[in-house]
């Protein structure tokens, strides 16, 4: 399908919504087994989610479900408990359905051509959410809706640069880093690796000694970093891929008798609250938003393709930084 620009009034617009919580009551089904449609005006969308494995994930998907219901859109939502596999047989029970549209966050980048070939073949437009899919056929989706990964990443590594000399901890002249990364495969995680990596490079006594998947969860966290601390000796930094890893980390650092964001030093990205309340008591040191609420420019965006309305191929959401002092002046009025 072809794709245009969306006017620079109703640019500002999604944008504005993306700030704004959403209230209400949940919409749509967990199970992607149900009946669709509603009216002749009334979108239904076929919603494959990753799972429930972080802060950020719950709220995303509470967004989805609330701006759903306030858009008069049915939604028929699955919850993908992580595996490809199972977004897939949603994708196509949605297909089946003859939803209007179907919008989904990839478990992983790769191995998705074959089923988007199915939606598109049966003019089905399908929009990415919060994460990219891996393919030379940008036909295959409508649109792109989420964080720039990359730049996240980049921040976090500026900060590392800027505050160089204070992250060295141990006071031996190198930075050591342990990075607890996303889910193997998963965009955030591809990208925010990518863009710290890249940002470090200019200041040579930093270092990545480890890097390990914690799967975007607390637990694997905690594990990771467990394992970190009997394998690495002198860490200085610990950047995790989203806040649930970095406060699993935050536990294991405790339960061997050291003080976190002191003695090590912890970036992570998302700005969830349990994330901001660490910051500003002082166990985290930076966080780099990710914005979850990506409820109402989905939406927006799903009822301009349904009209067969041209589309931007990526949407970027508005995001910051935050330090200790920057937490402590919004974490009481933070929606999520």
């Amino acid at each position: 399908m072809l794709k245009k620009t969306m006017s620079a009034a109703a640019a500002l617009a999604v944008g504005s919504l993306a700030l704004t919580a959403c209230g209400g009551t949940s919409s749509g089904s967990d199970d992607a087994a149900g009946g669709s449609g509603g009216g002749d005006d009334t979108i239904t969308m076929g919603f494959a989610q990753v799972g429930a494995e972080s802060g950020w994930r719950t709220a995303n998907t509470q967004s989805v479900k609330d701006s759903a219901e306030e858009a008069g859109v049915e939604l028929l939502f699955s919850d993908a408990q992580q595996k490809q596999e199972n977004q897939i047989k949603a994708i196509r029970s949605y297909i089946q359905q003859d939803v209007d549209v179907i919008a989904f966050s990839p478990v992983v980048e790769t191995g998705w051509d074959a089923v988007l070939l199915e939606a598109k073949r049966a003019s089905i437009p399908v929009i990415l959410t919060d994460r990219a899919v891996d393919s030379e056929d940008d036909s295959l989706y409508e649109t792109f809706l989420g964080s720039d990964f990359v730049l996240e990443g980049e921040r976090a590594g500026e900060w590392l640069v800027e505050n160089a000399e204070d992250s060295d901890v141990n006071g031996d002249g190198s930075i050591n880093v342990v990075q607890l990364e996303g889910t193997t495969g998963a965009a955030p995680a591809i990208d925010r690796a990518e863009g710290f990596a890249d940002t470090i490079a200019s200041d040579g006594s930093i270092e990545v000694v480890a890097s390990q998947t914690g799967d975007f969860t607390r637990d694997g966290g905690k594990r990771v970093m467990e394992s970190f601390l009997n394998s690495e000796d002198d860490i200085d930094v610990v950047y995790a891929h989203n806040d649930d890893m970095g406060l699993g980390a935050i536990e294991a650092i405790e339960a061997a008798g050291l003080t976190p964001g002191e003695d090590i030093k912890i970036i992570t990205v998302d700005a969830v609250k349990d994330g901001m309340q660490a910051l500003v008591d002082g166990k985290i040191n930076y966080i780099v938003e990710c914005n979850p609420l990506l409820g109402p420019q989905l939406m927006d965006l799903a009822e301009q393709v349904v009209a067969g309305e041209e589309v931007e191929p990526r949407v970027v959401t508005e995001e910051t930084t935050f330090t200790q002092e920057e937490a402590a002046e919004v974490i009481d009025e933070r929606q999520y």
